[in-house]
């Protein structure tokens, strides 16, 4: 899953970051409120995490951005205001969640899970497609009695093809979507094919079935049609 995180304090930044990206997150940083504009233009997330206070402009208005390009996108505002008019006005603009500031990562990482699991999946917190069980809290994969052990990016990958299933998926946006904007930087796209071609094996190895379609020329699909 990608989160943007939007945040002036670097040292607070950093800090959730560092956090976010061990528990396996896509994370990638605004400071000011135009760095956050122009990402939000370029990419699309599943979660947002944004303070209302920003260098040249508000939080607020980004969240109504937001909503605007990708109402699907979960978000959270983070801000040292303890206002009830602040909290209020966030949530009535679209935000999903508010937490000021201190906290604790560990609550951080709560929130952005709960929000994530009812945005994608209506609040489940086992994800289940046809024979194939996820369970993204702690990185399981089952097909019916046979644990799937797949790498980071792998489980990843999966969980994405889930989420956008019936969906055709470009290999720009899954590279996009599980390495982060630096991949803008990349020659070709593939190391995608490898990725995909693992993830395939594993599961047709379980016993499960292939639902990844390729479309040639355009990219993927993960449906059983």
């Amino acid at each position: 899953m990608k989160l943007l995180i939007v945040e002036d304090e670097p040292a607070l930044l950093e800090e959730m970051k560092n956090f976010l990206e061990r528990e396996n997150y896509v994370c990638e940083v605004a400071v000011d409120f135009y760095t956050a504009v122009e990402k939000l233009a370029l990419y699309h997330y599943d979660g947002a995490l944004v303070d209302i206070t920003l260098p040249g402009g508000s939080g607020l208005q980004l969240i109504e951005q937001l909503k605007k390009q990708n109402d699907d996108t979960g978000i959270i505002i983070i801000s040292a205001r303890n206002s009830l008019d602040d909290k209020l006005t966030g949530l009535d603009r679209g935000a999903d969640d508010y937490l000021t500031k201190p906290f604790h990562l560990a609550e951080l990482n709560s929130r952005v899970k709960s929000i994530l699991r009812r945005r994608k999946f209506d609040g489940a917190t086992t994800i289940v497609f046809n024979e194939i069980e996820l369970l993204p809290d702690e990185g399981l994969v089952k097909i019916g009695n046979t644990n799937v052990f797949l790498t980071k990016k792998e489980f990843e990958l999966l969980l994405f093809f889930i989420s956008n299933k019936n969906r055709l998926l470009t290999r720009e946006s899954i590279a996009e979507h599980l390495w982060g904007d630096n991949i803008d930087l990349a020659d070709n796209f593939d190391f995608i094919y490898t990725h995909i071609n693992n993830l395939r094996k594993k599961i047709m190895k379980a016993g499960g079935n292939d639902y990844i379609k390729s479309v040639y020329g355009m990219g993927y699909k993960f449906t059983n049609q």
